[in-house]
């Protein structure tokens, strides 16, 4: 069985309902995870979901801001819950979709100062992957997992466009890239990007609006991930590599979220 994940941070799902759709009709995800959605369950484009191929939904909302949901083309199943925010914030949902567990995570930005103890914002950072990282350590590597999402972090040098210089930046400094490397290792996650790209080719997945052309500009940061457990990495490279791809032109279409979609194949 072939079944392709999807993720999009797309910065409010009723605004950009269109190229949702436009998104789904032509990468045609199984299952697309979406982060950002602005908006309460009640208020969900549901409509233009079911309309696209994908009217299976599991949606954690929250009024004006974060928000994710996980649109699905086959049943979702109930999953073990993710209690990893403390805040309460409407940043993580779940559901067991043909037999893989997948997980699509908002985690939170951090502020402007890479310091938790200064920084309420870095600290909740902070805080949100070490719950997750202990929730992870307590799986099964053998158990087919996948984690999607915004993770706010670009981990590896050339995931940034600019090393040194990011370094001092919130979303790469070296406790942001520790906390995120800790996550990985607790269940021996694949980064499936990094495997289908390997260093030292640059990828990103969001470019600021401030730049006129997101392409001329080269300042990406790829802060949009595919993990998969060990469970998993038989179907992840079926077909010899992994089948992962950052959709960075949908951040030139009309309207354009800051972040692109990316996806990637199992086949089951």
């Amino acid at each position: 069985m072939h079944l392709r994940l999807a993720t999009w941070n797309v910065n409010s799902v009723r605004l950009r309902a269109e190229q949702v759709a436009r998104f789904a009709q032509e990468a045609a995800p199984d299952v697309l995870c979406l982060q950002e959605i602005k908006c309460r369950e009640g208020e969900f484009p549901t409509a233009a979901f079911v309309d696209a191929g994908l009217p299976h939904l599991r949606i954690a909302g929250q009024k004006g801001s974060h928000g994710v949901a996980i649109a699905s083309r086959l049943p979702i199943e109930d999953a073990p819950k993710l209690d990893v925010c403390r805040e309460g914030h409407a940043r993580a949902v779940s559901g067991i979709i043909a037999g893989v567990e997948v997980c699509n995570f908002y985690i939170p930005a951090g502020g402007d100062e890479a310091d938790r103890t200064i920084n309420p914002k870095f600290d909740h950072k902070l805080d949100f992957y070490e719950r997750l990282t202990a929730e992870m350590a307590r799986r099964d590597p053998a158990a087919p997992l996948a984690i999607l999402g915004d993770l706010n972090v670009a981990p590896g040098e050339n995931d940034v466009w600019n090393h040194k210089f990011m370094s001092r930046v919130v979303s790469h400094t070296p406790i942001e890239v520790a906390a995120m490397a800790a996550l990985k290792a607790s269940l021996g996650f694949l980064d499936l990007a990094r495997e289908m790209i390997p260093e030292p080719l640059k990828l990103a997945s969001w470019w600021s609006y401030r730049a006129r052309d997101y392409r001329l500009s080269k300042r990406g940061l790829r802060l949009d991930h595919i993990w998969v457990s060990p469970g998993l990495r038989d179907a992840a490279f079926r077909k010899g590599c992994a089948a992962c791809r950052i959709h960075d032109d949908v951040r030139g279409w009309e309207r354009p979220s800051d972040h692109a979609p990316v996806s990637a194949d199992l086949v089951l």
